[in-house]
This record gives C-alpha cells, structure tokens and sequence, in this order.
C-alpha cells in the first residue's frame, strides 16, 4: 500500500470540540472510542463503555497499556463521586535491591488493571465486564490497522530519560508502519478467558502460572491481590473543585501546582514555578498510604510561594488515558499503563500478557519496599462545579502528568478555552533543572531564560503527553480529544 509522509506536527488545527447531547466517549484511539459508543448505544452506561475503550487500549496501544499493567479511575455517578486504586504492590518477599532495577524480571509489580476492571464493573456497570470485552478481543483476533501517532510509539528510540530506550518483545516486533494491520490472538485468548472466568483468568491458573514464569512474582502475590475504593483528594481553584487520586499516585502534585498558582498572576512563568515545587514536594512525600493533605493547606501554600524550586529528576512513563460521560451523566475518568514503553520488556509466554516495570518507580524513595506500591505517575482527574459535575478530564505521559493537568485547568479556567482549545495549546515539560518547551512556546523562550529558566526548545511532542476532556455546558457534553495521539472525542 501507499505510504505517506509523515505530518509536521503543528499547534494551529482550527479543530472546534465536539458536542453532544446524550452521551460522549474521548480516548487515544479511534477504535477505542468507537468501543465505547458502541456500548453506550447497546444499552451501557458510562462503566461499562469506559471498560470497553480500556480493553481495546490494551490491544491497539499494546506499548503503552495492557492487562499486565494497572488502572485507576473517578467514577460520578448519582451525584457522588468514588476513587478506584487498582495498582499492585512488588512481590510480597521481594529483595529490597538497590539500585532498583528499571526493567527486567525484578522490575515488575503485581498487575492491577484487571481486577479493577471487575471491580468497576460489579460496582457501577450495567452490561457486565464480558460485554465490555467484546470488541477488544475482536480487534485482537480478527486485526486491526496501527494509527500514525501509534505506530511512531511503537519504535524503539532513545528519550531524554536515559534508561527508557528499550528492545521491543519478539511477540511485538517488528515495529508496525502507519497503516499496516497487526493480530494478537494469544493476547486475545488472554482477553476471552477473562471475560468468561473474571479476573481470576489473569490471578490464578495458568496466565498467572506463565507471568511467575519469567519474573519475581509469586503465584500467592497474584492470588492475593485486590483493588481498592478510597477518598478522591481535593482543591479548589477558582471556584472549580479539582479532584485526584491519593498516594501513592502524584495527583496531589497536579492540586498543589494548582493552589500555588491561584495565589499567582496565571503567567507561564509562574505556572512553571509552581508545577516545580508541586513536583519536588511529590517526589519527597508520596509514598503508599502516605497522608498529604498538608500539601494543599493554605499555610503551607503561601510559604512555598516564596521558595525557589530545586531542580527534579526526571521520571519516564507511557500510558492511556480516557473519559465518558453518560446520558445519566455517570462520569467515568480512566487511566492504565504499563509504566515504560512495553513496560519490563517481558511478555508473559502464550498469554500475550506485556509486564510493567512499575517497580522502577522505587527508584524515588531509593530501594523496592517488598509488598508496598512504588510512586505511582498515573492520574485521572474530575472537575466539579457548585458541588455538580462539570466533567473529567486528564492527560497521559509519565512525569508531564501533574504538569499537564495544571496547564490544562488553567487554560479552561483562566483563558475560557474550550476543552479541545485547551488541549491543543502547546505544552512546557519541567524536567531535570530545565524546561522543554513545544514548539508552540519557542517564542516565550528568550524571556523565560532572562527569567532564570534553563530552556529547552524540544522538537519531540511523544514526551509532551496526550490528553482527554469531556465537560457540561448546560444541556449538552462537550469534548477535547489531543491531538498528539490518534484518537478522537465524539458522542451522540
């Protein structure tokens, strides 16, 4: 077949967001959002096409997410909202190696995605998890097309985070070309076997037999692992209510960036002091089942306003992230990962199942912690207004995750932009002392560096994350999808 020329990334899209009236997914994936909308018009809910778009994620962005990997999620639903923690601890009599290993067998952690995709959907789907299974294991048997930003992904390259350039699995090798149509029946098999026995497909027997096989776990961490429901944190920030995940994920990191900025002029400058000190105050203080919550108080706040950031180790990272409101407006904000590209590199034999190397995050507070969870960079996030949804909304890409989430409530709230606006706008990424800038920004660059600003003008947009929104305006939905990944937001 043909084969086109890769597009010049650019800011100017002209694209307007999309509206709804009933119901709207937004994800990284065409086929993923058509998953989701697919259930919603079988009859589910926002769960049930929430966990349909997962699944497809787990087949169509296999370097990013997968059944090996773990999730966590914001749930509206009848005027309340509930936070799931489906993240998985290091092995229970795990070595506490040091230096902590960044891929490999002794990198892995307990996969959690699929027991929260159970607990999700006992707890708040319609249809139930088969239902939502369906169509991802079609793609994975039947093929699938690999989409431009996927398949750039996909390769095997060398980032500004040293130890991220990997070696693809054999079982997803060679790298796919835009275009080209790739199967996973063994991944599949794995996916069918869920929908039919629930997550124990995956915890006990044979899959779970085969992930023991060619890593550190145990077959009895397996068993024994269970997701969690806990308390979502708060913040508000100029009259909207900003809600994240607790430790050990850094979503404090994106409601501290937030309450220091609201207490500053919204200048780039400032947006960038801020997202420094939130992210130096995560790296010291979240830790599994550490209590934060001193981190957003109005006190602490004002001091470290008249602090100067330190410079912060980078931290790598791939993931998806996706959102879906309903017509009942349920309000479901997702995300899953694998941590680095393809995760440990080890692909779980006949099972199709990638491992994550999530235990690499240990690296943080310097050596593994046998049956703890290590610093978690996954964040979904959820916008409330005068106590009612407003909507979710969140941005993937390891380390930029909190910034991003910052950058992007500020344009909603402080430049009136529109969810697709808001995501299309150029980037700034904190990382290691300096500041990378996309593109868009290169202009601000002279300034910021007469500021202080170590400056970095990147011409890479993986490293600058993908994003997802989907907000209420009166009667209808309307959505953003980024267009740094392939997908799209659309509803009916």
């Amino acid at each position: 077949m043909r084969r086109f020329a890769a597009m010049a990334f650019r800011f100017s899209f002209g694209k307007p967001p999309a509206v709804a009236a009933r119901g709207m997914a937004a994800t990284s994936q065409p086929l993923a959002t058509r998953a989701a909308l697919r259930m919603l018009e079988r009859g589910g809910n926002a769960v049930d096409a929430a966990l349909a778009a997962a699944a497809m994620l787990c087949v169509t962005e296999p370097m990013s997410t997968g059944v090996g990997g773990d999730a966590f999620a914001l749930v509206w639903r009848d005027g309340k909202v509930e936070a799931l923690d489906a993240a998985g601890p290091a092995p229970a009599r795990a070595e506490p190696v040091e230096p902590v290993d960044h891929a490999g067998p002794r990198s892995v952690d307990v996969p959690g995605a699929v027991a929260g995709w159970a607990a999700l959907s006992e707890r708040h789907g319609r249809l139930g998890l088969a239902a939502s299974l369906a169509d991802a294991i079609d793609a994975a048997e039947r093929g699938f097309a690999v989409g431009a930003r996927a398949s750039a992904a996909w390769q095997p390259r060398q980032t500004n985070v040293a130890w991220t350039s990997f070696q693809l699995p054999a079982e997803f090798s060679p790298a796919p070309r835009a275009g080209d149509v790739v199967r996973f029946p063994e991944l599949g098999a794995t996916l069918r076997a869920i929908a039919e026995q629930g997550p124990d497909a995956l915890y006990r027997g044979e899959v779970a037999r085969a992930i023991c096989s060619v890593c550190w776990l145990e077959e009895a961490d397996l068993a024994a692992y269970r997701p969690s429901w806990v308390e979502p944190l708060r913040l508000s920030y100029r009259g909207l209510e900003v809600l994240e995940l607790p430790p050990p994920t850094q979503g404090v990191a994106a409601l501290e960036a937030l309450g220091l900025l609201e207490g500053m002029q919204p200048t780039l400058a400032n947006r960038i002091t801020a997202a420094s000190l939130a992210l130096e105050d995560a790296r010291a203080h979240v830790r599994d089942g550490a209590d934060v919550r001193f981190l957003l108080e109005e006190d602490y706040l004002a001091r470290r306003r008249e602090e100067a950031p330190r410079p912060t180790a980078p931290v790598g990272g791939g993931t998806v992230y996706l959102c879906v409101v309903d017509e009942d407006r349920t309000a479901v904000s997702l995300i899953q990962s694998l941590y680095a590209s393809f995760g440990s590199g080890i692909v779980a034999p006949g099972t199709g199942v990638v491992l994550q190397n999530r235990g690499s995050c240990f690296s943080v507070q310097g050596r593994v912690e046998p049956g703890k969870r290590p610093y978690h960079t996954i964040i979904p996030g959820m916008l409330l207004r005068d106590g009612r949804l407003y909507g979710p909304f969140g941005v993937m890409g390891g380390f930029i995750q909190a910034q991003a989430h910052m950058q992007l409530v500020s344009a909603l709230v402080d430049d009136g932009l529109d969810p697709q606006a808001a995501l299309d706008r150029p980037r700034f990424r904190v990382e290691g002392g300096a500041v990378l800038l996309e593109e868009g920004l290169w202009p601000e660059a002279d300034a910021l560096e007469q500021a202080g600003f170590p400056v970095v003008r990147e011409t890479d947009t993986i490293g600058f994350g993908g994003g997802q929104a989907i907000l209420l305006e009166g009667d209808a939905l309307v959505g953003g999808s980024d267009p740094r990944k392939d997908g799209y937001a659309a509803g009916f």
